[in-house]
């Protein structure tokens, strides 16, 4: 019986790391997947142990803050690879601490699988060597890192992108514009704060901000606000009532949200790669302090942040950070991709990112991978 510890410190890493989990259960049903996660690996069949909503955190001065918590964690997972002896450790992401976690594991001979690997082709291609001594198999998800980790000597598999293979609508057009309460004629607009308290606190206020100057120049717009298990529904509830504009909250189903929606505000992260694949272009917004900026434009080695922009190999979604993130920049910039000859050439844009992605049968290439591996160590 295939014993796998598996990390996913954050909501996409959930999905991705329970993704994986049911291909893993389809595989071989007596697979035992259990380790930090959410609600959508314990849909999965995963065993949490500890949930994500306890240690979600963004920007390197956040991370030093939360230092003593994260010492904690990963002496627990020291004790659980002690107790539990698995067959393979799965690292989903989050690599701040993934990466000690791997280094934990792989000295106590425990192999390990990166999946969604440290982004070395955008902060340092050097990262990748020192991925390399760590980790057993890299399951590379762009085929430009699959060069990079090749160029380290790190044992690598180009997979193809997961979110292909996750990402599809179950509604019909209708019954999606019901979902999301689209009525004739007006545009939809979704508001993605993040997945982390700290980017409500962050991005919230000037999202909801820049929505009512919108409102003002478009007043048939209309506003959806999907929310993440990851937040309080009173504390959303709360931030919206304070500008007094009509966001409707949504939970699940989005997907077929995005699939009908017209645009989005949405904080960077994988929620924007998401939408781009289900045909909904974003402005892509973030702010963080301004120590957090000064280091990443220090380390940062590609000109764009948004995960659409970054696999087309060119913006096709405007970027709006730190000081350019204003409402009245957030207004103007939704007010401009919204007109249809914007509209269109955004299709067209979407059409080719996609295409950049590779094939379907992501989930299943990566979950054959760790069985296999697992089956090597027996």
């Amino acid at each position: 019986m295939a014993k796998i510890l598996i990390s996913a410190g954050e909501a996409s890493g959930d999905i991705h790391a329970a993704a994986v989990t049911a291909a893993i259960k389809k595989l071989d049903s007596k697979a035992e997947v259990f380790g930090m996660g959410g609600d959508a690996l314990r849909q999965a069949g995963g065993e949490v142990l500890w949930d994500i909503k306890d240690h979600g955190v963004m920007g390197f001065v956040e991370v030093i803050r939360k230092l003593p918590d994260l010492f904690r964690l990963r002496s627990d997972f020291a004790r659980i690879m002690d107790e539990r002896k698995p067959d393979c450790l799965v690292v989903v992401d989050y690599p701040g601490f993934n990466m000690k976690l791997a280094k934990l594991a792989h000295d106590k001979g425990i192999p390990v699988v990166s999946y969604i690997a440290p982004s070395a082709w955008a902060w340092n291609k050097g990262r990748a060597k020192k991925v390399a001594k760590i980790v057993d198999k890299v399951a590379c998800i762009f085929p430009f890192e699959y060069d990079v980790y090749k160029e380290a000597g790190a044992p690598v598999e180009f997979v193809g992108h997961p979110l292909l293979d996750i990402v599809h609508p179950t509604m019909t057009k209708a019954e999606a514009e019901a979902w999301a309460g689209k009525q004739p004629g007006k545009k939809l607009v979704l508001l993605m704060p993040g997945s982390r308290l700290m980017e409500i606190e962050k991005m919230l206020p000037t999202l909801l901000a820049g929505a009512k100057l919108l409102k003002q120049q478009l007043p048939d717009v209309q506003f959806v606000m999907p929310r993440a298990n990851t937040i309080p529904l009173a504390m959303l509830q709360e931030k919206i009532a304070a500008y007094g504009i009509e966001v409707k909250i949504t939970e699940g189903h989005n997907y077929d949200l995005f699939s009908v929606a017209d645009l989005a505000l949405a904080t960077s992260g994988t929620v924007t790669l998401e939408a781009a694949l289900c045909g909904l272009p974003s402005v892509i917004v973030y702010r963080t302090s301004a120590l957090n900026a000064f280091i990443a434009r220090l380390v940062i080695n590609i000109p764009n942040i948004g995960l659409p922009n970054i696999v087309a190999g060119k913006t096709i979604m405007p970027e709006l950070l730190q000081e350019d993130f204003t409402p009245e920049k957030l207004a103007k910039t939704a007010v401009e991709l919204l007109q249809p000859e914007r509209q269109a050439q955004l299709q067209s844009d979407l059409a080719y990112m996609k295409h950049r992605l590779g094939e379907p049968g992501a989930v299943n290439r990566v979950a054959q991978l760790i069985l296999k591996m697992t089956e090597e160590r027996k």
